[in-house]
């Protein structure tokens, strides 16, 4: 149960703490929109979890199952569910670890490599676009602020 502000401070806080939620959510939606749109600027049938994991493995490169779903924070039969689908758009190809047979390997198509990049940089145009008008300073800023909400949110409540 919460319990009502003490003082002047506290409603204010209180008050910028409820700006910040309604403000989080606001971005949140957007992300999500634009996973949406990228997953299916990459195949019509794409889901946004799946493009999470895609656009991982072309960032990172090839990848184990596990790990990859621990540092994303899926659970194993979403990531199964999802690599039969990736496989199956032939977005990327599943092999098994030399050194352990059991492990499964993950690597992005050409194709997917070649999507995902596409997407990226017309998201980043976009970004663009929306920030053109900010000074380098204040996107420091931004970029700082976000970066210690992250790292907090992190060690506040661990995905893992």
């Amino acid at each position: 149960m919460a319990t009502m502000p003490e003082s002047p401070d506290d409603a204010d806080f209180a008050e910028a703490i409820a700006s910040v939620e309604s403000e989080l959510g606001t971005f949140y939606r957007r992300v999500r929109t634009t996973w949406s749109e990228s997953a299916v600027a990459v195949h019509p049938s794409l889901q946004p979890i799946g493009y999470k994991i895609l656009s991982a493995l072309v960032q990172h490169g090839t990848a184990h199952v596990g790990t990859l779903g621990e540092q994303l924070a899926i659970d194993k039969s979403v990531m199964s569910r999802q690599i039969r689908m990736l496989e199956e758009f032939e977005l990327l190809t599943v092999g098994s670890d030399p050194n352990d047979g059991r492990a499964r390997i993950l690597t992005p198509t050409p194709f997917a490599v070649e999507r995902v990049t596409e997407v990226r940089a017309r998201n980043r145009h976009r970004l663009h676009a929306v920030l053109r008008d900010w000074t380098p300073e204040e996107l420091r800023v931004f970029s700082g602020l976000l970066g210690r909400f992250g790292a907090v949110a992190e060690a506040v409540n661990p995905e893992r």
